[in-house]
């Protein structure tokens, strides 16, 4: 399977910004294991900034546009290390990309960027694909990485998205609040119904939220491709999804 994995600021790092060693270590281990097993993998990878944060110990994210930048070129330096060394271990070999929304939105770049793509995934690379959060401005802004995800989902003819998130999956109800909410195992099309369960932002650290994963969903549903919100805090889940067990809420792409 072709396979994009987003994996959110919540589950790469602490509250501080600095790494959560055991959540990443597992991830790239698991990782690692799929591709050894033939699947081929293409990480979207959220952490920048929240990084970046926590190498420059700051008390928290910048408000301001250009502090978010510098933030996030300290941060992805610090995130890209850490995965190279960490998929080194296991013999596997990175790759950075960092895309604007013009890169996607223009023919000629977007057919450059699919190429390379292709190529990378043939030499049995693993992309690791981020918003160029340095440069990136309101005009040229994806804005959220379950957007980002979708897109790279797309661009691939991925057979699966799933989005590692803190939370188990679509519930009734925001779970954190009503006791009573329940987790949505399947969702058949995502309806204005099913968008109304999205709620508001997400953590403190993070872009986005519920209401972006399921806009993320609905984009690659209507090009056939399945996408499954599962809790990323135990990466080993992974290997239950691709066994066809029920894990999270898997959305069910339209199928020709």
């Amino acid at each position: 399977m072709r396979i994009v994995i987003k994996v959110g600021t919540s589950t790469l790092a602490h509250a501080s910004g600095h790494v959560n060693i055991r959540h990443m270590e597992l991830l790239v281990k698991v990782l690692s294991d799929l591709k050894n097993a033939g699947h081929e993998i293409i990480l979207v990878s959220s952490g920048a900034i929240a990084m970046g944060v926590g190498k420059m110990n700051l008390a928290g994210k910048p408000d301001d546009i250009p502090g978010k930048q510098a933030v996030a070129a300290v941060g992805q330096c610090e995130l890209m290390y850490t995965y190279d060394r960490m998929f080194s271990e296991y013999n596997h070999t990175v790759a950075q990309i960092l895309l604007t929304a013009d890169d996607v939105e223009n023919d000629v770049r977007r057919a450059n960027f699919e190429n390379t793509m292709e190529r990378l995934l043939a030499l049995r690379v693993l992309p690791i694909i981020n918003e160029n959060d340095t440069i990136a401005t309101a005009e040229i802004k994806v804005g959220d990485n379950d957007t980002l995800a979708a897109i790279v989902a797309e661009s691939v003819n991925a057979d699966l998205l799933v989005l590692l998130s803190d939370i188990e999956g679509l519930y009734t109800a925001n779970p954190r609040e009503d006791e009573s909410a329940v987790l949505i195992p399947v969702v058949n099309e995502v309806t204005p119904e099913i968008e109304a369960l999205g709620g508001g932002e997400g953590s403190a650290l993070g872009t986005g939220g519920m209401i972006t994963k399921l806009r993320a969903a609905k984009r690659v549903n209507e090009k056939g491709c399945d996408m499954v919100i599962m809790n990323g805090e135990n990466a080993n889940l992974l290997y239950d999804l691709l066994e066809g067990k029920a894990i999270g809420t898997r959305f069910l792409g339209k199928k020709a």
